[in-house]
């Protein structure tokens, strides 16, 4: 198995054998377009718990889809092998339409972990090794699709150092109104590429403590502060010149930090590889991001520039679509159209929100246009979900 974005995500420590919620043993996922299938439905009962229908598999791609029916508490589950998260799935509150992800694995044991559940851990097995994919014109494209991303990835990377750069440029000249700009101009390289990238921390940390944490320390909000780690990186900056309008040696301190996450960020995720299906729930896990984050005007909650990184999680999941849509007008040019013409949907949509005199590019997206515009926004992410979040499976299984 390659070594995937995922195999490289923060390390999460063996937990003890008696936090593993042993299932009834069940039969192996039966296999339905190439995939095994297996069903993880979220459940209030008995304190929140994660429930399989199947907890083996054979080798080969696999696709979870998880589904929370009452669990307000199961926010998010993650797929480990060991200390590696293969595969996940946020922002899971009941009675949302189920979601998916599908992923490549060989024999061995697997835990899929619920934070939130009474029993957080459940064992998964794999057995057998999976199979090389043959070689062909498909396979061709969707490998020359994965190399591209990967450039293209590195190349956000690089400008995130350079923008990050400006900003604490911006912060130790004291020039409020320059940062702020140069805040806006910076924040759309993360979006673009945060499925990606989020998941590293810093070498020698605990990856259970948000300390180590390289998504926390660089794109931490005030909706998930952890007092123990308090304020850090773009929204910790962004604070202090929306809402405070004034720069500090803490400001400084924060943005100076950040550059210095940012560089150690572009160093660690250098060289990844990816699988067609990487790039998939890549894209998927965005839109998600668009729903969660933006639409409900949390991302950016003194700046109000939401729809700045909008625009930069769709230009995001458009580029993961584009490197593999070649292939996958191979594979199914149906679903590839329907994509394609749903991308540029959305982006004729966000053309009515263009405003070449506000920061980064958008109309700021305050209380009165999220109260008029958000369920519209909502929906047009929603037609485009739906197709994206089925090509995962297609392009892991294609031959």
């Amino acid at each position: 198995m390659n070594m995937s974005p995922r195999a490289r995500r923060r390390a999460i420590p063996l937990l003890a054998a008696t936090a593993l919620f042993a299932q009834p043993a069940l039969a192996d996922a039966p296999t339905n377009n190439g995939a095994a299938q297996v069903a993880i439905t979220l459940t209030g009962e008995n304190g929140g718990a994660c429930v399989l229908d199947h907890d083996s598999a054979a080798a080969g791609p696999i696709t979870f889809t998880v589904t929370n029916e009452s669990a307000p508490a199961i926010s998010e589950l993650e797929l480990l092998s060991d200390s590696r998260i293969l595969g996940e799935k946020e922002n899971l509150a009941p009675g949302l339409p189920a979601s998916s992800f599908t992923v490549t694995l060989d024999g061995g044991d697997y835990r899929i972990y619920c934070p939130g559940a009474a029993e957080d851990t459940v064992a998964f097995t794999v057995t057998g090794e999976s199979k090389q994919r043959a070689q062909s014109a498909i396979g061709d494209l969707l490998d020359e699709g994965t190399a591209g991303y990967a450039n293209y990835v590195e190349g956000m990377v690089g400008a995130m150092v350079t923008a990050s750069e400006r900003l604490a440029a911006k912060v130790d000249e004291g020039d409020v109104e320059g940062a702020k700009a140069a805040y806006a101009q910076a924040r759309p390289f993360y979006e673009r590429i945060e499925p990606d990238v989020e998941g590293f921390v810093l070498p020698g940390t605990d990856p259970t403590d948000n300390s180590g944490n390289l998504d926390y320390l660089i794109d931490m909000r005030a909706s998930n502060l952890d007092p123990a780690v308090g304020w850090h990186g773009f929204h910790a900056v962004e604070r202090d010149l929306f809402e405070k309008g004034e720069i500090t040696d803490e400001t400084k301190a924060y943005a100076a930090e950040l550059v210095k996450n940012v560089k150690m960020l572009a160093d660690l995720s250098g060289g990844i590889e990816y699988r067609p299906e990487d790039l998939a729930n890549g894209a998927a896990a965005l839109l998600e991001e668009v729903q969660s984050g933006k639409i409900s005007g949390e991302e950016e909650a003194y700046s109000h520039i939401d729809l700045v990184d909008f625009a930069a999680n769709i230009e995001g999941a458009h580029q993961a679509f584009a490197f593999l849509e070649p292939g996958l007008k191979r594979i199914d040019p149906d679903v590839a159209e329907t994509i394609a013409q749903r991308f540029a949907d959305v982006q004729t949509m966000l053309e009515d929100y263009r405003d070449p005199d506000a920061l980064g590019g958008y109309k700021i997206y305050d209380a009165e246009l999220r109260k008029s515009d958000a369920v519209k926004l909502s929906r047009a992410i929603q037609m485009l979900q739906e197709p994206l979040s089925r090509i995962a499976e297609k392009v892991a299984t294609a031959s």
